[in-house]
């Protein structure tokens, strides 16, 4: 893969100004078209298959006045008169609000059939309307004009309050506190590069990024349900892992160029390094989000798949747009002394004077202190981690109800006014639904089934007992004495469903649920933790793979998982101070304590796994290397931690400034998880990763990098911070001295197919328009090395180059240029197909000498002509032969040949090629 990126940033440098031009054009499409389809967002949250979307659906087909989203409207005598006295200006309004268009019913509150809701003093009272459908179903300006209508008719003696589901919106509030956010970003780049143009580099490629996901899913929301948060949750992702991904391949560049690297080699360079470690890390973030489906829950996968969209969005243009960025900026970006230094130099840097003792760097004194005692550090850790994991056990989980708007809006005025007027209650009704077809006294079944209601515990009032229209349905609206997140509501909703067996047999009704915005808000809430432990194990599950994937390693998988739930525990612990006990709610501009937004830790726990992995790779794959190179486990904790922590570091406090400045918005939608994800990442980059890894991997020792040999080699290579580069650059200078050549070997080894052992070392080089005939009589031998040239057998060890790619870094792009003509094969029709501009690249591999020979004798000259034509255009054929020597059918081809120069000979065994004087170039 490295190889690859290399090539990419060498050619995103090259179109710069067109990759730029491509970006911007793409925003613009992108925004033309949300404009036009004019999307609408949902605040609507449903689980198919619950017991309250049952309900729920089951009125809207069944009883539609009841089944819609519900609106209330709060009216207070100023004076202390009875509401009575105003009687006529109610109903006159409840009239113009049943006159609007998506408004399925609105009652006087004076009807015997639908009273409202009054205080003891009949001061006060609340007149309910229903919607035709829920949200999205109606017009967004039917709301603002019940508003308007609700606010003309209040008067000096009548106070008039809009309230209600109704309400609920979509919409999502940034604010200033995201701004901030990103000029801290900014700030800390800046300090980072000692330079604000390279500090403004991260910020654009974020904000693109952020643009083009959010224009996108603006559009698809013409056709798609998609909740609210899922923008705000992939606005503050896309910003912060797209201001990192930038910050990962910009300093490298700049590292690079302050070694006096020419530009768009060190682009090309940083991509191939740092951008392999930027797709892994994104590729963690985007299996971890989309892995939420495994939750079953279909809002929570459309809001996983669209947060996973905008990282992989990030990733593409940290990849694409940042190096053309790179190339435009050119020698700007080159530290000014290094640019001064070479200007006076002719270009190149001053060979390096008497070399100076290093200054002691912060990062050095710090690993060197936690890693003096690793116990300690490690106990220390645990101990700190688990005091702030404490309150966890206080965590409460609901989805959000009015009351959870912001201080002085409509929604949350009318909310407080209903719980001080009313009882919390009057907040969240519950629907109890019944069908009652089967009985032959509907009325006197719906007045039984509210009087058994009313007897449970936690009822403060039934608000209505009725039939439908069609008296096949009933529904009783209980109140209940706590507020919608509230324990005891929690408590009547299980004992109105445990209920519902026996009013089923004693009544002769079926299908009793139990409904309505707070019960639909409770079985989310537990289907939501049912599914953590899941996710948990798959989350961790995934940790472990990928990292012995990376590291060939046991132990450091284990410790990494170990941290990240460190991570999480901690998280969770703080949100549970803010949010449960209040603390820190002021400068958090933290409105309500209480529940949390019930799908917080499972989001959190997807996000930060992906983040947490990315710091661990960043740290603890320089480790590695030093180990590999010194086999020193002390010194290399020392100078793997000492290189990369400072810009991991710059990434953590980016990442929480980013994730700060969403707290600070006051929607409490979103709040819990910015703070969880806040302290997650501040936790995971400094306490887990920066002192927490050292002492673990110190108190290991070598034992650290231990695998078993068996796994080892099952196991595939992950290049993630571009070892193949080595290879590449190699390659590249070794065709300056020898020239271009379409097959490379050196030293190669390969896995014999089919058998045990290997074939090689080999080594040699045929250049383009050769022929080269492969003689083994062992057949395991030849079909091993005819598959390696073709890339379906990769090399254990050693150089193998197909044209300018390498294998197995790049061997999906050495299949690509390989011709596969099999035993049997029809090769004179296999050869016509072969043609195009890249024939010069094409090398044809025909498994039998055989066929070929048979071909030239069935066809006369015309497939010789063919050969001589692919050659001459610089195709490279490799025929396998079974014979050990030259064969009859081997010198007719080669007398037949135009330029029998062309044709070489190699003859392969198990342990080496043996290669005839002057077979191979």
């Amino acid at each position: 893969m490295s190889s690859s990126l290399y090539r990419l940033g060498l050619l995103m440098a090259s179109l710069r100004w067109k990759i730029v031009g491509a970006w911007v054009a793409l925003l613009v499409i992108v925004g033309g078209l949300a404009v036009v389809l004019g999307g609408t967002f949902t605040a609507d949250i449903e689980i198919p298959g619950t017991e309250g979307q049952r309900g729920i659906d089951t009125l809207a087909n069944r009883f539609p006045e009841m089944g819609g989203t519900a609106g209330q409207v709060v009216l207070v005598t100023e004076d202390g008169s009875s509401v009575d006295e105003h009687q006529d200006e109610i109903d006159a309004l409840m009239g113009d609000i049943a006159e609007v268009e998506g408004v399925a019913a609105a009652p006087s509150p004076f009807d015997d059939l639908s009273p409202g809701t009054r205080t003891d003093d009949d001061t006060a009272i609340i007149a309910q309307f229903q919607m035709e459908g829920q949200t999205g179903a109606f017009p967004e300006s039917s709301v603002e004009e019940i508003r308007s209508l609700v606010e003309e008719a209040g008067t000096p003696s009548l106070e008039t309050h809009l309230g209600g589901q109704v309400l609920q919106s979509a919409e999502v509030p940034f604010g200033a506190g995201e701004v901030f956010g990103i000029i801290a970003a900014l700030i800390i780049l800046a300090i980072v590069f000692r330079s604000l143009v390279p500090a403004f580099i991260p910020i654009v490629t974020a904000v693109v990024g952020v643009g083009v996901s959010m224009l996108a899913l603006v559009a698809l929301s013409a056709g798609v349900d998609i909740p609210s948060v899922t923008t705000a949750l992939g606005a503050m992702l896309g910003l912060a892992v797209g201001i990192d991904y930038a910050l990962f391949i910009l300093s490298r560049h700049r590292d690079q160029l302050a070694q006096g690297d020419d530009v768009h080699e060190s682009i090309g360079k940083s991509l191939a390094t740092s951008g392999s470690a930027v797709i892994f890390a994104g590729l963690t973030v985007i299996i971890a989000l989309v892995g939420l489906f495994i939750t079953g829950i279909p809002f929570l996968t459309v809001m996983g798949v669209a947060a996973a969209a905008t990282v992989a969005l990030s990733v593409v243009v940290a990849l694409t747009m940042l190096p053309a960025l790179m190339g435009i900026l050119g020698e700007r970006l080159r530290p000014r002394s290094i640019r001064r230094l070479m200007a006076e130099n002719e270009g190149a840097l001053p060979e390096a004077g008497p070399a100076r003792r290093p200054r002691r760097s912060f990062g050095r004194t710090w690993v060197r202190l936690v890693t003096k005692v690793p116990a300690l550090t490690i106990l220390a850790v645990v101990i700190g981690v688990g005091a702030l994991a404490i309150p966890i056990k206080d965590l409460e989980l609901a989805l959000p109800d009015l009351g959870t708007e912001p201080v002085g809006t409509d929604a949350r005025d009318t909310y407080d006014l209903v719980s001080e007027e009313f009882g919390p209650g009057y907040n969240g009704p519950l629907l109890v639904t019944a069908d009652i077809i089967n009985t032959t006294d509907p009325l006197a079944v719906v007045d039984e089934l509210e009087s058994d209601i009313s007897e449970l515990d936690h009822v403060k009032e039934i608000q209505l007992a009725t039939p439908n229209q069609g008296a096949d349905m009933a529904v009783v609206v209980v109140i209940p004495e706590g507020g919608p997140t509230e324990q005891s509501t929690k408590d009547l909703v299980a004992d109105l469903r445990d209920s519902a067996d026996g009013w089923e047999q004693d009544l002769s009704i079926s299908d009793v649920t139990v409904t309505g915005a707070t019960a639909i808000g409770i079985d989310v809430t537990d289907k939501l933790s049912a599914a953590l432990l899941p996710f948990a194990l798959f989350v961790v599950g995934l940790s472990l793979i990928l990292l012995t994937l990376v590291f060939r390693s046991l132990w450091v998988p284990l410790k990494a998982s170990v941290g990240y739930l460190f991570s999480v525990a901690a998280a969770f612990g703080v949100t549970s101070m803010v949010f449960e006990y209040g603390w820190f709610n002021g400068p958090l501009f933290v409105d309500v304590n209480g529940p949390v937004v019930s799908f917080m830790p499972i989001m959190v726990m997807g996000v930060l796994f992906g983040l947490a992995m990315d710091y661990e790779v960043f740290l603890v794959s320089r480790m590695r290397e030093e180990f590999v190179h010194t086999g020193d486990a002390k010194h290399s904790i020392e100078r793997g931690f000492t290189a990369n922590a400072p810009v991991v570091t710059a990434a953590a406090l980016i990442m929480v400034s980013v994730f700060a400045g969403f707290v600070t918005s006051g929607w409490f939608m979103l709040q819990p998880i910015a703070v969880a994800l806040a302290v997650g990442v501040l936790v995971d980059a400094f306490v887990v990763r920066m002192t927490f890894v050292p002492a673990v991997l110190a108190l290991l020792g070598r034992h650290a990098w231990w695998l078993p040999r068996w796994l080892d080699r099952l196991l595939p290579t992950v290049d993630v911070e571009g070892e193949g580069l080595a290879g590449v650059l190699e390659h590249r200078h070794w065709t300056e001295q020898n020239g271009r050549h379409s097959l490379r070997l050196e030293d190669a080894v390969a896995p014999l197919l089919g058998e045990k052992g290997t074939l090689g070392p080999l080594t040699g080089a045929v250049a383009p328009g050769s022929l080269l005939v492969v003689r083994a009589p062992d057949s395991a031998a030849r079909a091993t090395f005819l598959g390696l040239v073709a890339g379906r057998v990769a090399p254990v060890s050693g150089v193998l180059a197909v044209h300018d790619r390498l294998s197995p870094d790049d061997i999906g792009a050495v299949q690509a240029q390989v011709h596969w003509i099999g035993a049997d094969a029809p090769v004179a029709r296999r050869l016509e197909q072969i043609d195009g501009r890249r024939v010069g690249r094409s090398v044809i591999v025909i498994e039998e000498l055989e066929d070929l020979a048979h071909a030239a004798v069935s066809v006369d000259d015309t497939l010789v002509e063919r050969l001589d034509a692919l050659l001459a255009r610089g195709a490279t054929i490799v025929v396998g032969s079974r014979a050990e020597h030259a064969t009859d059918a081997e010198r007719r081809l080669h007398a037949t040949l135009r330029d029998p120069r062309r044709m070489l000979a190699l003859s392969v065994q198990r342990s080496t090629a043996q290669t005839p004087e002057g077979a191979l170039a």
